[in-house]
């Protein structure tokens, strides 16, 4: 009776065996081929999907225009004193880390004060940073409705005369990969290296 039992117990625990470890496997594998990205990851995130808006030479732009390209979304403006020529700069530099691939490398300007920010001022501003990144302008309402679609926030601080105001507005950026979806948000500060680790794994 007893090695009738045991007949039956062996190959059950073996069984029992086989599934489990082919489950750690599993899980194991799908852990293994996650990108471990620095930023913070929004992959599927329903909001800050696309964008379209004219750049500073007064073509459209959507996001569908740089497929094959990875593209970091910033919103400021020109009068920005620190966050924005930062981060814009910080940029710059990613994109020359990238070496060969900095091609692939799209950087994108969204104004918060399209009352000032002329196409001019941008064009020269970008000028500052890389010629091929884009700046783009709206309207004060495509502008609020843009923002609104990234759940960014900005607002004008009035100063002592009309024109001398600044603006209050988040200081992260999207990015979004080569097939045009919306993958990550970086923070301010995060550093030219982080964010060019985190373009190499969007652009395997």
């Amino acid at each position: 009776m007893l090695k009738a039992i045991k007949n039956i117990a062996v190959p059950a625990i073996f069984y029992w065996a086989a599934a489990l470890f082919a489950s750690i496997f599993l899980l194991t594998a799908c852990s293994d081929t996650k990108p471990q990205f620095k930023a913070v990851d929004i992959t599927g995130a329903d909001y800050s999907q696309n964008f379209s808006l004219p750049d500073q030479f007064g073509k459209t732009r959507t996001i569908a225009d740089f497929k094959g390209k990875a593209v970091v979304v910033f919103f400021g403006f020109a009068q920005c004193p620190d966050v924005c020529p930062t981060s814009m700069a910080e940029l710059a530099e990613v994109k020359k880390m990238l070496g060969k691939d900095g091609d692939r490398l799209q950087g994108i300007f969204i104004t918060v004060d399209p009352e000032r920010d002329t196409p001019e001022v941008l064009k020269a501003y970008m000028e500052n940073f890389d010629p091929s990144f884009l700046a783009l302008r709206g309207t004060l309402e495509q502008t609020a409705a843009t923002a609104k679609h990234f759940k960014t926030y900005y607002k004008k601080v009035e100063g002592k005369t009309a024109s001398s105001y600044t603006m209050d507005h988040s200081a992260g950026s999207y990015v979004f990969d080569p097939e045009g979806r919306v993958r990550l948000y970086t923070r301010y500060g995060s550093g030219a290296a982080a964010l060019a680790d985190d373009i190499k794994l969007l652009l395997k």
